[in-house]
């Protein structure tokens, strides 16, 4: 199994003094290609700092992450910030798409920024896995909450990153909506072959991964292989006990 990202010891620190808070605690974590991984654990427990380290958009007080082979605790901001463009991709919550852009233009943006070709062809299969074919000319007001989310997430692909994080990416969207994108999230990684990590709340969201790890406290907490979302829901119990 190729690991794509990797954590050992990780410690993130905010804060000094009586305000001091250890957001993760010594976690240590390998995320494989071709997996979905959900990220769970109660509010406070350290998982979207955790994946705001791991993608290099916040950084670790100890312990070292490796991404696409390379350390990027010890990249200066601005190989990071280049890493990120091509090798990390990110799906949030609130779409982050640029209302005056088409489909297609919202989904090349990463690499029209960065200067670089668009790849036909993987675009084509990311557009036809995400489904909004006969879409791509329409700005984000045409579009639903669901198909606004897809674009999003072809977003993401569409530089063949070696990770996506997607943070709550359907804390958004009805349930329709919610299973239209992590149906393809789930996709992009069986067909396309992605390693993806979401952070979410929502066991509903959490039973499309292959693999759903919990977080108490800022430590691993629990680890779960192909789960139910009932899997999910008597983890979650456990944790809140």
């Amino acid at each position: 199994m190729t690991v794509r990202a990797s954590a050992r010891g990780l410690v993130k620190v905010y804060g000094r003094g009586d305000t001091r808070v250890r957001a993760l605690d010594g976690v240590d974590l390998d995320l494989d290609a071709a997996h979905l991984t959900a990220v769970m654990g109660p509010s406070g427990s350290g998982k979207s700092t955790l994946m705001h380290c791991l993608a290099g958009l916040d950084t670790a007080t100890e312990g070292t992450i490796v991404v696409d082979g390379q350390d990027i605790s010890r990249m200066s901001q601005r190989r990071l910030t280049a890493l990120r463009r091509t090798r990390v991709g990110f799906v949030f919550q609130s779409y982050n798409l640029v209302p005056t852009l088409t489909a297609e233009e919202n989904i090349t943006l990463p690499l029209d920024i960065a200067r670089a070709p668009v790849d036909r062809d993987w675009f084509d299969e990311v557009v036809d896995a995400v489904g909004l074919r006969d879409r791509l000319h329409h700005r984000p007001a045409e579009l639903s909450g669901g198909q606004q989310q897809r674009v999003a997430c072809a977003r993401a692909l569409v530089s063949r990153p070696s990770v996506v994080f997607a943070d709550e990416p359907t804390g958004n969207l009805d349930s329709t909506s919610s299973a239209e994108v992590l149906a393809f999230l789930r996709r992009s990684v069986d067909e396309l072959g992605r390693c993806v990590v979401m952070v979410t709340h929502d066991p509903r969201a959490a039973s499309y991964a292959h693999r759903v790890v919990f977080l108490a406290d800022g430590r691993l907490a629990g680890d779960l292989r192909d789960p139910t979302q009932q899997d999910v829901l008597d983890a979650l119990g456990g944790l809140a006990l």
